[in-house]
């Protein structure tokens, strides 16, 4: 994999600044303003709240006696050095997959600051329908799931591209 310069895509690494600076920003208004488990209704579906998540997406791992903070610690920097290499191979000119790794990094480094500084993630935005509430969640990851989504449909579109060429 060639790319056309030394610095491959890693011009984009702004965005996963931007990313982790308005991840944080939006944490530290809840942590400010919010008691755990205060819920602020928004819209008929939305609440605001202030949740701990001491283990990873869905709360997994969360009972457990607190070696997942540093598992899941351990895996954030694992993954975020193997997006900045990608992001160094990778062509300049492949912008889409430069924003959904970019992404990917802001809404990682966003949740490993809090897991360093905090021992858990702070997560406030519950969206729910009845009595139902999906797990609350924050911008990092939202970021991750938006980047992620961008990666899967970057799969399709180039395996598509393959078979045509083939």
């Amino acid at each position: 994999m060639t790319n056309n310069n030394n610095m491959g895509a890693l011009k984009w690494v702004w965005l996963a600044a931007v990313v982790f600076i308005l991840d944080q920003f939006t944490k530290n208004l809840i942590l400010h303003n919010f008691q755990l488990g205060d819920q602020l209704p928004v819209v008929p579906f939305f609440n605001l709240v202030l949740a701990h998540n001491y283990g990873a997406a869905f709360s997994f791992l969360a009972q457990e006696g607190g070696w997942q903070r540093w598992f899941f610690t351990a895996i954030a920097v694992a993954a975020s050095v193997m997006i900045l290499i990608w992001l160094y191979r990778l062509p300049r000119s492949d912008k889409w997959m430069a924003i959904a790794l970019t992404l990917i990094l802001g809404g990682a480094l966003g949740n490993l600051f809090d897991r360093v500084t905090l021992g858990y993630v702070v997560d406030f935005l519950d969206f729910y329908y009845g009595n139902y509430h999906y797990p609350a969640f924050n911008v990092a990851d939202s970021a991750i799931t938006v980047g992620a989504g961008m990666v899967i449909l970057d799969i399709f579109r180039s395996s598509g591209k393959d078979h045509v060429e083939q």
